[in-house]
């Protein structure tokens, strides 16, 4: 009996000491998967025919038609007018540089254009942009951007915020809607621009591109104010279809962006820079969210590549993000994301089919070259 005993002990010793060994080595294993998509998960994920609906690529870069073609992905270009950048204060070269990437990528790519406000008080203003929008629609574009400038920067003779509601703006919108394209709203920006700071935050950008630190700005209107105004636009405007970029900048309060979507049936997200902040949240409640909202999320990156910017370490940067947003929504992974400890959100395949693909191509007709 003495010795049967010793002998199951040893038993159980050994069997612990295997499973523990095995369970040791698969976190390692996750701890140290790489970022790249390889094998099963390449697989996987190309047949998705995944697309990335917020980029914006100012330089043709065979290294990354060469990633685009190897993932099947299909990005949306966006342009947008920042004056405090010398490359991007005007459309021009930034069109130019786009379209010729285009051009060269194998049609894995189509253009999202947009229009310089910082001339709204001009006679005509409306009617101008109107045409010039038409022209790129004639082109190929198949939606326009409006930028957070809109809101946070530029004021009116008086000295007044414009917001997204101005009724110069309304005529654009109608055109927009009625030639069957699609607004991306970038409005507001994250709360630390207003000064909070909600977990996960960061005010480093804010820091280094004072233009937007709202909370130094005498007079500057509160985040709540400019959101309400893109609430405005989407209820003036009920046949233009809407996506809000960055979670619709409500990214740490998804209980926000439900509400939005609740009341608004032409109004969607992406997820473009904010897939980090999603890792702070309880997991549950995001999963949660993303199940109920399938039909309303694109996948979006806002990665970039600006003139006489590209190499072969941008485009690995850009497949690194591809990867660990993939590990993130795909699996049920104990890994960092960015430094945060995370677990995969383990999605079902239909859900990610829905993000990844199908979304934004009900979403933005045309985003990979057909209206199909």
């Amino acid at each position: 009996m003495n010795r049967r005993f010793l002998i199951g002990i040893r038993l159980v010793a050994v069997l612990c000491a295997a499973f523990g060994l095995a369970t040791i080595r698969h976190i390692r294993r996750v701890r140290n998967q790489p970022f790249k998509l390889t094998g099963a998960s390449l697989a996987e994920f190309t047949s998705l025919e995944p697309i990335d609906a917020h980029t914006h690529v100012f330089q043709s870069s065979p290294e990354l038609v060469r990633m685009l073609e190897r993932l099947h992905m299909h990005t949306l270009d966006i342009l947008y007018v920042d004056d405090n950048n010398s490359y991007l204060k005007m459309i021009e070269p930034e069109r130019t540089d786009a379209r010729n990437f285009l051009a060269s990528s194998l049609g894995h790519a189509q253009l999202c254009t947009t229009f310089s406000p910082f001339s709204f008080s001009q006679t005509g203003f409306s009617k101008a942009v109107i045409n010039d929008l038409n022209q790129d629609f004639a082109a190929g574009a198949v939606a326009a951007k409006l930028w957070k400038n809109v809101g946070m920067e530029i004021v009116n003779p008086s000295g007044k915020y414009v917001m997204p509601d101005d009724p110069t703006l309304e005529p654009i919108y109608k055109d927009i809607a009625a030639q069957g394209k699609t607004l991306i709203i970038h409005a507001a920006e994250p709360d630390e621009a207003w000064g909070l700071h909600p977990p996960g935050s960061s005010s480093k950008y804010y820091e280094m591109n004072p233009p937007w630190d709202m909370s130094k700005k005498l007079g500057a209107p509160d985040k709540q104010t400019i959101l309400l105004a893109r609430d405005h636009v989407l209820a003036m405007n009920p046949t233009l279809r809407v996506v809000g970029a960055h979670f619709g900048s409500m990214e740490d309060h998804l209980d926000d962006v439900a509400a939005r979507l609740d009341r608004y049936p032409n109004f969607a997200v992406d997820t473009a820079a904010r897939v980090q902040r999603l890792t702070f949240q309880p997991r549950e409640k995001v999963r949660t969210f993303i199940l109920k909202y399938q039909d309303r999320i694109l996948y979006g990156t806002d990665l970039h590549i600006y003139s006489g910017t590209t190499d072969a370490s941008v485009t690995e940067s850009w497949e690194k993000q591809y990867a660990r947003d993939w590990r993130y929504f795909a699996t049920d992974d104990r890994f960092e994301y960015l430094g945060q400890k995370v677990e995969g959100l383990n999605l079902p395949r239909s859900v990610l089919r829905k993000i990844y693909h199908d979304n934004a191509v009900r979403w933005i007709p045309g985003i990979t070259g057909s209206l199909q």
